[in-house]
């Protein structure tokens, strides 16, 4: 009795796999298919034993539908009825925006009403019954070209398919089709250490395996000794790299300062870092009195006096470039600078973001590099120099399509979940892809609601600290 059983349902699921198919095609597509079949069994009619070899291959279909992976006969249609549901609401959620009342096709594709099976020509089901993958047909009415009409569709599929995942999407304007993948969540368990770099490259973070062509060893997480391959995003700096200066764009809380952390940490291994903190909240203190930091500012008379030493040492290391002489890398760190204008202000102060100019428009040419951190609110008052010059961006926190893409100048490769851990976002190289990011968790030290791990292994980067002969506070 159990083959009997096994047989049935899996010709039952067959038989409703062909249906879901017969009406999913338009009144136009059916004619041919019917042909088709007709010459098709015509063809095995006239073969010798081609009947019982059809027959043959839909019985052993029929086996391997119906056995299941295990699972009951109830489970399994109960499963099929969630999915059929839940792709159901998506297509009726969808008819706003594909459909318009004036369409004079007798079979519109999108209806309230209508056969949803007509439109998503592939599903792809996780094992908890969530949509993993789907493509669908839209009409051509459609103006697929305007990138906000995209963007309202994307948010849409994002929401109904599931909240709390990505989604990566891709347009096929030519045939008419958007496919929407699932994409898996970016490790979150990798804090500061030492990367696998050469000199002048930075780790921004870590992205999508098979993204980038390289992978480096990192251990999973802050005290995991098991190393694991990690795919990085590397920002080369240096009189060679187009990029020559970083743009760091965050939510509150998003973990641009953090970010900044990672890069003066990978900056002291072979060159001289100044850190200038604009909100004054002190994120840079476990830095001062190491070797190679030039200076560490919190307040806003000290960041304007150390942005006119750095405008000077640019200069300087102008006028002696060709000397024969290559000096050590001079990086630029400067949280908030809009916020610190705004402070310098208040007090009467010269505007800080002037003396930056020179820096970032000439500091290539004497290994001077410039990374700043911003919030949305405060681009407006960066200045052109920040905006044409540093062209390698990165933009973390629960942003939206357009945000990502105003900073990064084009579209994100995934929609942005709602809820994104800290340090989560987009990178992109100058005219490069745009890749998703996950920063290296690098919290301050002094932070005693941050992991303990992870703090003591930012302590261990940290260089040792200047004595009085190696002092630095006299330089410039």
């Amino acid at each position: 009795m159990f083959p009997f059983l096994v047989l049935g349902r899996g010709l039952g699921r067959l038989a409703r796999a062909v249906w879901g198919r017969w009406l999913g095609l338009s009144r136009e597509q059916r004619g041919p298919v019917l042909l088709l079949a007709a010459a098709v069994g015509l063809l095995l009619w006239l073969v010798p034993y081609g009947l019982w070899l059809a027959g043959g291959g839909v019985l052993a279909a029929a086996a391997w539908s119906g056995w299941g992976g295990g699972r009951t006969a109830r489970e399994l249609r109960a499963a099929r009825s969630a999915a059929d549901e839940r792709l159901a609401a998506l297509y009726e959620a969808l008819v706003p925006y594909f459909s318009l009342p004036s369409d004079p096709s007798p079979e519109p594709l999108y209806a309230h009403g209508g056969v949803w099976q007509r439109c998503f020509s592939s599903v792809t089901l996780s094992d908890e019954g969530r949509i993993a993958g789907l493509c669908l047909r839209y009409p051509a009415f459609f103006p697929d070209g305007d990138a906000e009409c995209r963007a309202r569709v994307e948010r849409l599929l994002a929401a109904k398919a599931g909240r709390g995942r990505e989604f990566r999407f891709r347009w096929d304007e030519e045939g008419g089709e958007l496919e929407m993948v699932a994409v898996e969540p970016l490790p979150t368990g990798i804090g500061a250490q030492r990367f696998v770099a050469a000199s002048g490259e930075v780790v921004l973070g870590f992205t999508d395996a098979g993204a980038v062509d390289r992978t480096v060893p990192v251990r999973g997480g802050a005290g995991c000794a098991e190393q694991v391959d990690a795919s990085p995003v590397v920002w080369r700096a240096g009189p060679r790299t187009a990029e020559p200066h970083l743009l760091v764009v965050g939510a509150p809380g998003a973990g641009a300062t953090s970010l900044l952390r990672s890069v003066a940490l990978q900056a002291l291994l072979e060159g001289d870092v100044l850190l200038v903190d604009g909100s004054g909240a002190g994120e840079f203190a476990c830095f001062g009195g190491r070797c190679g930091v030039v200076s560490v500012e919190s307040t806003p008379a000290g960041g304007v006096a150390a942005l006119e030493w750095a405008a000077r040492e640019t200069e300087r290391r102008l006028l002696a470039a060709g000397g024969g002489a290559e000096e050590r890398a001079l990086w630029i760190v400067v949280d908030r600078p809009a916020l610190l204008r705004h402070l310098a202000g208040v007090q009467g102060l010269r505007d800080p973001l002037g003396s930056l100019q020179v820096p970032l428009r000439f500091g290539r040419a004497g290994r001077v590099t410039v990374v700043l951190a911003e919030q949305f609110e405060g681009l407006s008052g960066l200045g052109w120099a920040a905006a044409s010059c540093a062209r390698a961006r990165v933009v973390l926190g629960a942003v939206t399509a357009h945000q990502a893409s105003g900073v990064l100048g084009a579209a994100p490769p995934a929609v942005p979940s709602g809820q994104v851990p800290p340090g989560r976002g987009f990178a992109r190289l100058g005219a490069g892809p745009v890749y998703r990011l996950q920063v290296p968790a690098t919290p301050d030290p002094g932070d005693e609601s941050a992991d303990e791990g992870a703090r003591r292994a930012v302590l261990a980067l940290l260089p040792g600290w200047v004595g009085r002969e190696g002092s630095v506070a006299g330089r410039g």
